[in-house]
C-alpha cells in the first residue's frame, strides 16, 4: 500500500478545492468563484485497491492584515510542514508571476513538489509552465483539467510513484476528517458566497448552534439546525437579511437542499444573523469560530 498527505497549495481560484471534488469524485469540499472560499485545512481521503491518499485543502494566500488573514496564511505552513508532497496547482492562464508565487516557492523548497497545470482546457499551459519552472524545482509537471476530469488518473498514478508505503490511517469509508457540524457550517458559507455579492461573504463566519441528528436523538423526525450568521456591522446584518427576510429565506433554502442531499435526511434548519464588531481581528472571537 501506498499512503500519504498531499498539501494542495496554490493562488485563490487556482481550482484546488474542486481538483479534489473531482479526484473524489463527490462534493466533499465548498466552491465558489471568490477568494477565500477554502478558509479551514481540510483533509480529504482518496482510496482506491492500493493506495490512501490523504489531500489537505488550503486557503489560498491571503494579503490581509487582519488575524483571519494571518490564520489563513499560517495554516498553509501548517500543511506544508505535516505534509509528504506538495501539489503545487496553478492556472494554465496565467500571465505573470506575482509576490504569492514567489512566497510559495520558499514556503515549498523542502519538499517534493508537483506542479500540476490546471484549467488547460481553456488555455495552453505551455506559458504558464514557462514561468513557474524558474522559481520551484518540481519533481514531476503535468496539465489536467478539473472541470473536464482531464489527466487525473495520471496524476493520481505520479503521486503514488512518490509516496511513501504504508498502511491506511483512515477507515476506507471516511471521506473527510471533520465533523458534520463543520460540514453543515461550510456547507451554508458556500450558499452566503454564491448568493451574496462584493465584499460581504468574505465578512461573514457561520458558527453551528444546535446540531440534532434523529441517528441521536431518536425522537427527533428531522436533523435540527441551528446556526448563526456572524457578521461586522448592522448595514451588513441587513444585507444578510434582505428586504422582507428575502435573502436570508434564500441563503436557508439552498443550503437545506444540499444538506438534505449529503445527510439524507429531512432537515429543519434555523438561520440567524448575529453582530460581533470586527470580529475578523478579535483572537476570542476567531477561536470560538474555529480560527484559531
Amino acid at each position: 500500500m501506498k499512503c500519504g498527505t498531499v498539501a494542495v497549495i496554490g493562488r485563490p481560484n487556482a481550482g484546488k478545492s474542486s481538483l479534489i471534488n473531482a479526484l473524489l469524485k463527490t462534493h466533499a469540499v465548498i466552491i465558489s468563484p471568490k477568494p477565500q472560499t477554502t478558509r479551514n485545512l481540510i483533509r480529504c481521503i482518496y482510496n482506491d485497491s492500493d493506495s490512501q491518499i490523504i489531500f489537505t485543502d488550503t486557503p489560498g494566500i491571503f494579503n490581509n492584515s487582519d488575524k483571519l488573514g494571518d490564520f489563513l496564511n499560517n495554516s498553509i505552513l501548517d500543511a506544508i510542514e505535516d505534509c509528504d508532497l506538495v501539489l503545487w496547482l496553478v492556472d494554465a492562464g496565467t500571465k505573470n508571476l506575482d509576490s504569492q508565487d514567489f512566497h510559495m516557492a520558499e514556503l515549498v523548497k523542502s519538499k517534493p513538489v508537483i506542479l500540476v497545470i490546471n484549467k488547460s482546457d481553456k488555455f495552453n499551459p505551455a506559458q504558464a509552465l514557462g514561468q513557474y519552472i524558474k522559481i520551484c524545482a518540481f519533481r514531476h509537471k503535468i496539465a489536467i483539467s478539473a472541470k473536464l476530469k482531464r489527466g487525473l488518473d495520471e496524476l493520481i498514478s505520479i503521486l503514488k510513484n512518490l509516496l511513501p508505503e504504508g498502511q491506511p490511517i483512515y477507515d476506507p469509508d471516511i471521506l473527510m476528517d471533520t465533523t458534520e457540524r463543520f460540514m453543515a457550517s461550510e456547507i451554508i458559507r458556500e450558499k452566503i458566497l454564491m448568493l451574496l455579492r462584493d465584499e460581504i461573504p468574505h465578512r461573514v463566519a457561520v458558527e453551528i448552534d444546535e446540531y440534532k441528528s434523529p441517528d441521536e436523538f431518536p425522537d427527533r423526525k428531522k436533523l435540527y439546525i441551528r446556526a448563526s450568521l456572524i457578521t461586522e456591522t448592522e448595514g451588513q446584518k441587513k444585507i444578510i437579511i434582505g428586504a422582507g427576510g428575502s435573502m436570508i429565506k434564500k441563503i436557508g433554502e439552498s443550503s437545506r437542499n444540499s444538506l438534505e442531499q449529503i445527510t439524507g435526511l429531512p432537515v429543519f434548519l434555523d438561520l440567524w444573523v448575529k453582530v460581533i464588531p470586527g470580529w475578523r481581528k478579535n483572537n476570542l472571537a476567531l477561536k470560538r469560530l474555529g480560527y484559531a
